[in-house]
């Protein structure tokens, strides 16, 4: 069996947001069957798209995993779920978790549900910078930069990141 090595985003702004971060992690690596490679430290952020809402605790982590793409991203779904998220939710609005898979091995995926890399990774200093704390050498696959040098590239106002 393949085992892939997949790059997770962890997320909210509702709640009680560290805990909310941390036990999603937890959730997912326990849903998923996998070994926790790395995670970064948790930041701030200054929310994006709805400005009128509370900033955003976001961290990234790493798993190893046999699960396929697709697979992590139902699991991911069902999680945020279960934390209480409604997934009709206002897009880019408040949400007391939400997880994203930003990168799978070197893969390139598009179906109708799941996009891997993420389309907007490129664009998120709230997914760049932590992503660049734990693996800045990483590839993406479709860019063919790496996380450090599209965070270094990155042009967006200088939207404000910090360390917990």
């Amino acid at each position: 069996m393949i085992v892939h090595r997949a790059y997770m985003a962890v997320g909210t702004n509702m709640g009680d947001r560290k805990a909310n971060c941390l036990n999603g992690i937890k959730a997912f690596v326990q849903a998923t069957e996998a070994d926790l490679i790395a995670q970064s430290q948790l930041y701030q952020t200054e929310p994006l798209y709805v400005e009128d809402q509370q900033w955003f605790i976001n961290a990234v982590f790493v798993i190893q995993t046999k699960r396929p793409p697709l697979e992590l991203f139902h699991i991911a779904k069902r999680i945020e779920t279960e934390f209480g998220r409604d997934l009709s939710e206002q897009r880019y609005g408040p949400r007391v978790l939400d997880l994203d898979i930003l990168l799978v091995d070197d893969m390139v995926v598009q179906t109708p549900q799941l996009i891997v890399p993420h389309p907007r990774l490129h664009e998120r200093r709230f997914v760049l910078q932590p992503l660049s704390e734990i693996a800045p050498s990483l590839h993406h696959p479709v860019l063919n930069k790496s996380i450090q040098e599209l965070l270094s590239n990155l042009d967006d106002g200088n939207k404000k990141v910090y360390c917990q």
